[in-house]
């Protein structure tokens, strides 16, 4: 399952690269391809040293974090989708970040309920 999510990242990342550069080369458009390349970069990165964790707690923070980036992913496709001139390649990108941003959160909640009932 680590090696699937790991590659469906990667794919996404390189889909959106290659999707920032048909956007127009304007100040505002280089900020938003600046940011989201950098959230999805980072969602990647991320989730691949959560991959590597020392221990469960060590996974479930280094998720959150992929938690977080990837949903500034989602906003800053949302963002473009809602411009006015907005570019129609974006769709699919929110979609799969949405869905990847579920199984994450997903995977938190069952890992940390799972830690608690250990405890008690």
């Amino acid at each position: 399952m680590e090696q699937k999510i790991k590659t469906r990242l990667k794919k996404l990342l390189l889909l959106i690269i290659s999707d920032c550069k048909r956007l127009p080369k304007s100040e505002e458009y280089f900020i938003i391809k600046r940011q989201l390349i950098r959230s999805m970069s980072s969602s990647a990165a991320n989730y691949n040293a959560a991959c590597r964790a020392k221990s469960k707690k060590d996974f479930i923070y280094k998720l959150k974090i992929v938690i977080e980036e990837l949903d500034e992913t989602h906003f800053w496709i949302d963002i473009l989708n809602s411009l006015p001139d907005k570019p129609k390649v974006f769709n699919i990108q929110l979609a799969e970040a949405n869905e990847l941003l579920s199984i994450m959160i997903s995977s938190v909640k069952t890992m940390e309920v799972n830690q608690k009932s250990k405890i008690t």
